[in-house]
């Protein structure tokens, strides 16, 4: 297992943690994922508020289908390897290159090769902003100890030439791009950000935040992720209904109860944490205000998701925040069948919502303050399966807001080939029927993001473990330790 800073897990780590979550006991659930929340120093002066949003994109996204590679050789393979038909018409799974026209993206930056892209169809929204300089695409991203070529993959020496655990696997690779862990893990990169920030933050508890149920990543050694839904706070029902059991009286009666003072200490500690979670939701409802405007932002599950995202940004200064993680998603995206037939709406769903949101940050004047990222279990095959994609490893992900170096193409362009018959620069990247061995590990990835936001650079390497193997070329291919996207 490859977890955060092992030598950063101290004792008193442990200890502190645990003291934590037995305060919180299992009582009230939901609600009181907020226990034992200390609040933190003083504000930091001045309006320097920043956000991350991380969208997570659930069940492994088609990477090929996604960002298509668009210049004639390179589409020419992927349309053979995916069942287009003649005259590069779409087949298969392969989408038609006409239809990839209107979504053609012009970067700054031209690639070496003559290499072009163009997004799924769908993406015109997230075209636009592309094309306007507010949003990156990254390439082929995904978990890595250290850089690999395909020859180190199927070496035995594994002490040599680690690889992630468990790869493939939808859980352990969820777990993995959030906390560098497989499934079990505790402490992920988001709330491990959030943990170095909770000084800057007047109210320490909403400096994680999920719209998204329960998501590792959220969670640091002393941040815990404060969960929302897309209608607003989640509250304790004996203490939020108007009444209980149709009696006021009965209300009053249990409101009292869950949060007067008791003179056994794990009850009063009980009492203590519901009274707190009882003023959170105070805190979250004064601070959401009223609905944005129907059409804001999309009616749809992402959309919902990150128009709560927009009011609580928006009612930052009632939640007493200046830097903030938040992590919303959506899911369908394990397209081993229907892939043609499902993935339109899935990519409309994802252009058009980050898409608004951005707008939605630029109508507030907070556009260059909050930075919003896609992020997948893994990408997939380059090779259909007849109707669909199987699971992978690397793949492409986009990075969208006003302080983003936008129009631009990062990372290292993939040989399109599922026999590993062409190399790039001495890189052999692929480890059967398409699966990319990322060229971007999601330590970079991440570190460049947490650069941004403000984390030192001797604290980066305590978030992303494996940030210390990269950082040079290996394998002829570029690995720095910030990709320079922000």
């Amino acid at each position: 297992m490859y977890l955060i800073n092992p030598a950063a897990h101290t004792r008193r780590a442990f200890l502190r943690r645990s003291g934590q979550l037995a305060m919180a006991g299992t009582a009230l659930p939901f609600a009181l994922n907020l226990a034992a929340m200390g609040e933190a120093a003083a504000q930091a002066a001045g309006d320097d508020y920043k956000a991350l949003v991380c969208v997570f994109l659930f069940g492994g996204n088609d990477y090929a289908n996604t960002v298509v590679t668009y210049d004639d050789p390179s589409y020419n393979a992927y349309s053979a390897i995916r069942g287009g038909g003649a005259g590069q018409t779409a087949g298969g799974v392969a989408i038609g290159k006409a239809e990839l026209t209107p979504t053609l993206l012009s970067p700054t930056t031209a690639l070496p090769g003559g290499r072009q892209y163009a997004l799924h169809p769908s993406m015109t929204a997230l075209t636009t902003l592309f094309n306007a300089q507010k949003m990156a695409v990254q390439l082929n991203v995904g978990p890595l100890v250290v850089p690999l070529t395909r020859a180190q993959y199927n070496n035995s020496n594994k002490k040599l030439y680690p690889q992630p655990p468990k790869l493939f696997s939808h859980n352990d690779q969820q777990s993995t791009w959030q906390s560098s862990s497989p499934e079990g893990s505790t402490i992920g990169w988001g709330g491990n950000i959030g943990d170095l920030m909770l000084s800057q933050n007047t109210n320490s508890l909403f400096t994680c935040m999920s719209v998204s149920g329960n998501a590792v990543f959220l969670s640091g050694d002393t941040a815990l992720q404060y969960q929302v839904s897309t209608g607003g706070a989640v509250g304790i029902n004996s203490v939020k209904n108007a009444s209980v059991y149709g009696s006021s009286s009965v209300k009053a009666a249990m409101t009292q109860l869950v949060q007067q003072a008791r003179g056994h200490v794990l009850e009063n500690e009980y009492n203590k944490v519901t009274k707190r979670a009882v003023d959170a939701e105070g805190s979250v409802t004064s601070a959401i205000g009223g609905a944005f405007p129907t059409g804001t932002l999309p009616d749809t599950g992402l959309g919902r998701q990150l128009a709560m995202v927009a009011r609580l940004i928006r009612g930052r200064t009632t939640l007493g925040a200046k830097r903030q993680v938040f992590f919303v998603s959506m899911g369908g995206f394990d397209l081993h069948d229907n892939l043609i037939a499902n993935q339109p709406g899935l990519m409309k769903q994802l252009s058009d919502a980050m898409a608004a949101f951005y707008q939605q940050m630029v109508a507030q004047g907070m556009a260059d303050k909050v930075t919003a990222f896609t992020a997948s279990d893994f990408g997939r095959t380059l090779a259909f399966n007849g109707d669909g994609s199987d699971h992978g490893w690397g793949g492409h992900h986009f990075v969208v807001g006003g302080a983003v170096k936008g129009q631009q193409i990062y990372g290292t362009p993939q040989v399109v080939s599922i026999n590993n018959d062409s190399k790039l620069a001495g890189y052999e990247g692929h480890v059967g029927q398409g699966r990319l061995i990322p060229t971007t590990s999601v330590d970079q990835y991440g570190a460049t993001l947490a650069s941004w936001f403000g984390v030192p650079a001797g604290d980066l390497p305590n978030i992303l473990p494996n940030l210390k193997n990269f950082g040079g070329n290996f394998n002829g291919i570029d690995y720095p330790k910030n990709m320079g996207f922000i």
